[in-house]
């Protein structure tokens, strides 16, 4: 009865997430409700790079172990069951605005033993081509501007349960090409960041005398320098606090259910209110260094402890596995009007083929005309015991 009252609430949940857009579109109510937004750059580290996450809300700090554990909790890599795993998605970025925005992620793990993993990746968002014009309108060249980051990192189980993790990032932004503004000179911005992340996960547990599965995940990312497009202003990289759980339960030998929650914070100041001569009338001055605002970013809204609530973003997500080779997923992310107003469910399906995986997903934005819209992400990935393991058993 529990098995079928479970897989009855998941695909119950994934029905009403494929029906989940209403008739409404953006207005500019929707628009202007993005008031107080926090400001920080080289956002393209916040966007949600692999299918299976992207399937299920952008949750990821506490889901089990993936390819893609860099991006979401990288102490998940010490519990990760392959000794080495490569991975690579696309993510055709925008496409209701333009057809040349396209992020790419690389991924590779490596075990070095039964406690320790390594693991690198590459993060490419390409802009596509981007045509400039004096302030007459005549034409004054092109520029291909593109984001990148370069991350390793070290995660390493402390017990059979409570894992660590650290990774170190080296973010690149080259968006102007150079190009004068006025009478201010540009450049690429460059930044270098870490993360420190937690992974603690019991598989002891029953319910209804079947295995259930308890993680939890806190993930503190992109800790890092500011980052500078001109010799005079610095932004803060998107640090980002984020914690989750979740729940894997085995309905029986075949099919395995896993529920995940995640809760997200930006550590970066929040804007105040000015009056017409500049001066700060509510909240706290963002000219700090980085672990001030980090600090600081928790009680320094103008609004209060109302507007600080909104700064918290939610994702839920659920993962149905048969015979570990077939996934279906879904989720939903909830974003504060206030604070940016991104609102989507998201549905996918994943495929695992001997050596391969392969994962889908797609985003349906709450409102529709939504830049979001038909957001659709492709990962493959390369197991390579399964590989070696199919390459003995040829040999025999």
């Amino acid at each position: 009865m529990m098995r079928n009252f479970l897989l009855l609430g998941l695909f119950t949940f994934i029905g009403l997430l494929a029906f989940g857009q209403t008739g409404d579109d953006i207005t500019s109510e929707d628009l202007a409700g993005s008031n107080n937004p926090i400001e920080y750059s080289a956002a393209f580290l916040t966007i949600a790079p692999d299918s299976r996450a992207g399937a299920m809300g952008d949750v990821g700090a506490a889901t089990s172990p993936d390819y893609s554990s860099m991006h979401w909790n990288p102490a998940k890599y010490a519990f990760i069951e392959s000794d080495m795993g490569v991975s690579v998605s696309l993510t055709p970025w925008l496409r209701n605005l333009v057809n040349d925005i396209n992020l790419g992620y690389l991924n590779f793990y490596k075990r070095i033993d039964n406690k320790q993993t390594v693991a690198a990746t590459l993060l490419y968002f390409d802009l596509g081509d981007i045509q400039f014009t004096n302030e007459f309108g005549e034409y004054d060249g092109q520029h291909s501007p593109y984001e990148m980051s370069i991350d390793i990192a070290y995660a390493r189980s402390f017990s059979d349960r409570f894992a660590g993790g650290i990774a170190f990032r080296y973010v690149r932004s080259d968006i102007t090409g150079g190009t004068a503004v006025g009478t201010m000179e540009t450049k690429p911005g460059n930044a270098v960041a870490a993360d420190v992340s937690m992974y603690y996960v019991n598989d002891d547990l029953k319910l209804s005398d079947q295995n259930l599965t308890w993680s939890v995940g806190i993930n503190i990312s992109n800790i890092g320098s500011k980052i500078s497009y001109t010799e005079i202003e610095k932004d803060f990289l998107p640090t980002n606090l984020k914690i989750g759980t979740a729940f894997k339960y085995e309905l029986d030998t075949y099919n395995s259910l896993t529920l995940a929650f995640d809760i997200n914070k930006f550590l970066v100041p929040t804007p105040p209110d000015y009056n017409d001569q500049g001066e700060i009338i509510d909240g706290y001055d963002p000219e700090v260094s980085v672990p001030e605002g980090m600090i600081q970013s928790f009680y320094d809204a103008p609004r209060g402890f109302e507007e600080e609530l909104e700064e918290y973003k939610y994702s839920i997500g659920a993962e149905y596995w048969y015979a570990n080779q077939f996934a279906v997923r879904a989720g939903y992310f909830h974003e504060n009007q206030n604070k940016g107003n991104r609102k989507y469910f998201t549905v996918g399906a994943g495929l695992r083929l001997n050596i391969f995986t392969i994962d889908f997903s797609y985003l349906l934005p709450v409102k529709q005309n939504n830049p979001l819209a038909n957001t659709m992400r492709f990962t493959l990935g390369l197991d390579f015991d399964a590989l070696q393991a199919r390459k003995n058993t040829k040999d025999i």
